[in-house]
């Protein structure tokens, strides 16, 4: 049955005549861009310098995050597990790219000044000052060129649209050298026109969605780096308690003090 369906086809190929209709919407693009004019050049130009730069801040946005979100949880997983201080300046060099250890060594060095690294600290307001510096620093530094981002997906449509503009103008400028109101001499230069438009859409949408995305992003970080700050502040508060073996008529600490020594994070 397929093979008399077949050999039924009509002789002179007017099936196969639509099979280029396919291709024919890409090869008009390529041919519109090809005959563009210098001002759509350059608006083409443009948004596509915009376009590569947008994708190249949010690639390296994407890693940044991801590695930022992977050793800020072994951080804090490490932070709450340790038992001497060393332990956690230690899990802070090898996690350089979590805000919560760019807050602790901020704050770290702050409590070795006072202290010379061990004891309860002299003044938990400096250090809180620290915490809050360098919470502030560390989220400044996850939100770097996102402003570009920003920017080019507000201006990429604006851009698009000069171009569309100009394109129209010299259309109609041609209409009028031509002097005949027909479409087939004024469809050729809106349909170049409106390329630049759909240029600008194509820069501009991705640019927004990442910018929206990246600022979700970065407001977690900064609800969890103010956390771990307080959690860091509470710490360091109860070193007294924890350092400080209680009252006993003997010379030496019962083994009951010493086991919550040893215990205290800040030995």
């Amino acid at each position: 049955m397929i093979a008399d369906f077949v050999f039924q086809l009509p002789p002179d190929g007017s099936v196969a005549q639509g099979a280029p209709s396919l291709t024919h919407g890409s090869s008009a693009i390529v041919e519109i861009i090809s005959n563009i004019g210098p001002v759509a050049v350059g608006v083409l130009i443009l948004l596509l310098i915009a376009s590569l730069y947008s994708w190249t801040v949010t690639l390296g946005k994407i890693s940044t995050f991801g590695k930022a979100a992977k050793e800020s949880r072994r951080f804090i997983r490490g932070f709450r597990k340790a038992s001497r201080l060393q332990e956690i300046v230690t899990l802070a060099a090898e996690c350089k790219m979590s805000p919560l250890a760019q807050v602790f060594e901020d704050v770290y060095e702050t409590y070795k000044r006072q202290t010379g690294g061990s004891g309860p600290p002299r003044n938990l307001a400096s250090l809180e000052r620290s915490a809050q510096t360098a919470a502030s620093e560390a989220i400044t530094g996850l939100e770097q060129r996102l402003t570009w981002l920003a920017t080019i997906a507000s201006v990429s449509p604006f851009v698009g649209l000069f171009g569309t503009v100009m394109g129209i103008v010299d259309a109609f400028h041609g209409l009028g050298a031509e002097g005949s109101a027909t479409l087939r001499a004024v469809a050729p230069g809106i349909s170049e026109a409106l390329i630049t438009t759909a240029a600008g859409l194509f820069v501009a949408i991705p640019a927004v969605a990442a910018y929206n995305q990246f600022t979700a992003r970065i407001k977690v970080f900064a609800a969890a780096t103010d956390d771990f700050c307080r959690e860091l502040l509470n710490s360091l508060d109860e070193i007294p308690v924890r350092a400080t073996p209680p009252r006993s008529s003997s010379p030496e600490p019962t083994r009951e003090a010493v086991r919550e020594v040893d215990r205290g994070l800040y030995k």
